[in-house]
């Protein structure tokens, strides 16, 4: 097995691995800090497409973690630079949130919100802002032949008090009325991890994944080759470990149990 102190650029989930809701998990800020001391590099890779990087970087700067957009790979991100390859003017409906129609149309894409018989493309993310009109968009568009996205596979996403539906579950409901499935952008897929390695001047071999979730964090981790550690401070539990064909290299009950084997 590789040597944790080999690694120099460290790919974090956020929602679950360094904090919920606002709430900022014991030892994070000193994870991020000895990162920095061995001349290391923290990037954050979060499927949560409801938020732009200027939101994250407003968001973890309250959080007292220093950040600026060289910090971050979001699914947003990487939807915009997958669909850039596909489509240069066609009409794009979004089921999302402002923030990122924002971020997909600053990237040159034909983004519109509202149903017209011309569009060709469907788009949907995590939508904190949904509303019953954009569902009924989604499934009018899905009774014909059209290219249909999807930001990121889960089902949910924690919070405070539980959980709450995610992109998955949305897409879920719409497969469940139109019987049609999206191709998902964010993790699982490698596209973030290799967009985030590609970005950072560090090697794969000197990479570790780390997040909560082993459908999407550690697959997304295996899928790309690079090192991968599962923590136990969000939705995984030790015992959905053995029942799960994917296994992290690593497995921390928290980022603080990780720090203390690093050091």
């Amino acid at each position: 097995m590789e040597n944790l102190k080999d690694k120099r650029l460290f790919l974090l989930d956020m929602d679950g691995t360094i904090y919920i809701d606002d709430l900022l998990f014991d030892h994070s800020l000193e994870f991020l800090s000895y990162i920095k001391s061995i001349s290391g590099k923290y990037m954050f890779l979060t499927n949560n497409s409801s938020k732009s990087v200027a939101d994250y970087i407003d968001k973890l700067t309250k959080m007292g973690i220093e950040v600026d957009q060289s910090n971050f790979m979001t699914s947003s991100q990487a939807t915009a630079v997958y669909l850039q390859g596909l489509y240069t003017s066609e009409k794009i409906y979004v089921l999302g949130t402002q923030s990122l129609k924002a971020e997909l149309k600053s990237s040159g894409l034909n983004v519109v919100d509202k149903y017209h018989e011309d569009i060709e493309v469907l788009l949907v993310g995590y939508d904190t802002e949904l509303a019953y009109f954009k569902l009924e968009d989604a499934c009018k568009l899905l009774t014909k032949e059209i290219a249909y996205y999807a930001t990121n596979p889960d089902w949910v996403c924690p919070v405070s008090y539980g959980y709450v539906p995610d992109c998955g579950s949305f897409c879920q409901m719409l497969e469940i009325a139109t019987g049609k499935n999206p191709i998902f952008i964010g993790k699982p897929e490698p596209t973030m991890v290799d967009l985030a390695v590609q970005s950072s001047g560090f090697s794969k071999e000197q990479t570790l994944m780390i997040g909560d979730r082993i459908y999407t964090d550690i697959a997304s981790g295996k899928n790309a080759g690079v090192a991968t550690c599962l923590v136990l401070s969000g939705e995984t539990k030790r015992e959905d470990v053995a029942k799960n064909e994917i296994k992290p290299d690593y497995i921390f009950a928290d980022i603080g149990k990780l720090l203390s084997r690093m050091k």
